[in-house]
């Protein structure tokens, strides 16, 4: 897990798989390192919990680091932003081929603390993206950043997410899933009950939702244990990307940057899964784990 040359061989090796083609954006001069080759680089230091541009640079082989300087490296890693997310949403079609169960939910992203949010400049160079206060439930505290939604399935692989402010309501969410998902069943929690949205989703696109009732509501029956049990999948999953990939720990000072590294954390954790599946039949989610 610590040798970087022979993780990073075996991310691209699956990238390489997924898409003959190796760069993506157009330039003049034809650049030593290839936007295949530096999206391996960056899902690589994910994979291996290397938070800091200067530690990746201080790690890279010399095959590698003589090929591109970290300023540039960075701005070219932010211009392939939509190029890594069809690269990941390729290993989702592959992973979640027959999947008719998922399950929704958030989990809060802090930019800084409360107390410096008044000041705070951190991603505040467009109107669209500004960070607002919000307050997380299971937690229950309030914080000041971004919220992110996530859709998983049964087995653990994100099959679409979203970021927005703290201050906007889980179920407002559920408006962009039922342009993304059909005939399935899905499971959220209580921040996500509503009979207008649960009709909604039946009726244009068949999407059975299922959320705890409240112990006052007319009618309360408790939720099956399958549903509770398989809800707690997603859980899992957010605890592996606060642990693992250090989602929560930010260093972006801008939107873009914030948004490139929330993609990146994401996109290596299924380049893990599809490694586990695909290459050794392991269990999908042991991702703290040997993959060369």
């Amino acid at each position: 897990m610590h040798n970087f040359q022979a993780n990073y061989d075996k991310i691209l090796k699956v990238l390489k798989e997924l898409d003959c083609k190796m760069d993506y954006l157009h330039q003049i001069r034809k650049p030593k390192l290839r936007d295949k080759e530096l999206i391996a680089i960056d899902l690589t230091s994910e994979y291996m919990s290397v938070d800091s541009e200067c530690q990746l640079f201080r790690m890279l082989p010399a095959g590698l680091s003589s090929k591109i300087e970290r300023s540039v490296y960075n701005r070219r890693k932010r211009k392939l932003f939509s190029f890594r997310e069809s690269l990941r949403k390729a290993l989702v079609r592959k992973l979640n081929k027959s999947e008719h169960c998922y399950i929704v939910d958030s989990m809060p992203l802090e930019v800084c603390k409360l107390s410096r949010s008044a000041r705070s400049k951190i991603c505040k160079e467009q109107n669209y993206s500004l960070p607002e206060k919000g307050y997380c439930a299971s937690q229950s505290s309030h914080y000041y950043g971004y919220k992110l939604h996530a859709v998983c399935s049964a087995q653990g692989v994100i099959e679409s997410m979203d970021i927005s402010p703290a201050s906007v309501h889980d179920i407002n969410y559920l408006k962009d899933i039922k342009h993304q998902l059909s005939d399935c069943i899905l499971l959220g929690d209580k921040g996500y009950l509503s009979a207008e949205y649960q009709l909604n989703l039946f009726e244009y696109h068949n999407i059975r939702l299922e959320t705890p009732m409240r112990t006052n509501q007319h009618n309360y029956r408790e939720q099956p244990y399958v549903f509770k049990k398989s809800r707690k999948r997603i859980e899992t999953l957010f605890s592996q990307l606060c642990d693992q990939f250090m989602i929560r720990r930010n260093y972006a000072k801008s939107f873009e940057g914030f948004k490139n590294r929330i993609l990146s954390k994401i996109t290596a954790m299924t380049v893990i899964q599809y490694i586990n599946i695909f290459e050794f039949n392991r269990n999908i989610n042991n991702l703290k784990i040997n993959i060369a």
